[in-house]
């Protein structure tokens, strides 16, 4: 899917607020040490630095991010973190590895309203249900449709309202797009 980023650029301008839901860059397969402790891979290191530079393109950078507290989340965002810089206030919880979509809402609930934009960084397949519950009716069934399909490793999707994040309701806000890491290099 070709996305055109300067467009989508110049539409979330006019956004107050606006929700990053990504899933972890790729990770290595189930180990001896468990679920919790995957690392990302070597092409999960270059995913996160190709969604971290796109998103700074987009005038994007997070100004608050919760993430699971597991390592390949943890690993994702301190790759992207280099390209975000010290702005983003990150939140770590262990609700987001284990707590399943309730954990994602209540993130959003939580999110102050001088937060314009908050990223939260999880796992399959807790944030692309999550999104589902999350996007109007009237959001792009095309981009609904790639929802429904999952997220892929490194994936997120956008999601704009013009309610602060505390006010955000079921089906509430628009899905604007769902890209991946190719996106950002097209």
């Amino acid at each position: 899917m070709n996305v055109n980023l300067r467009k989508l650029k110049k539409s979330l301008r006019s956004r107050a607020y606006v929700l990053i839901v990504m899933r972890h860059a790729k990770a290595e397969s189930l180990g001896e040490d468990g679920d919790r402790t995957r690392r990302i891979t070597d092409k999960g290191k270059k995913q996160a630095k190709e969604v971290a530079k796109g998103l700074d393109f987009l005038d994007l950078v997070p100004d608050r991010i919760a993430t699971s507290s597991a390592d390949r989340t943890m690993e994702t965002l301190n790759r992207m973190l280099r390209y975000f810089g010290d702005g983003p206030k990150v939140d770590v919880r262990l609700s987001l590895y284990q707590g399943g979509i309730q954990s994602v809402l209540d993130e959003i609930q939580a999110t102050k309203p001088k937060r314009r934009v908050l990223m939260i960084l999880g796992h399959e397949p807790t944030v692309s249900v999550s999104c589902e519950w999350l996007a109007t009716s009237d959001s792009d069934p095309s981009q609904l449709d790639l929802l429904n399909l999952g997220l892929s490793p490194a994936s997120l999707a956008i999601f704009a309202c013009d309610r602060p994040f505390n006010e955000w309701t079921v089906h509430g806000a628009e899905l604007i797009a769902v890209l991946t890491p190719h996106d950002f290099n097209s």
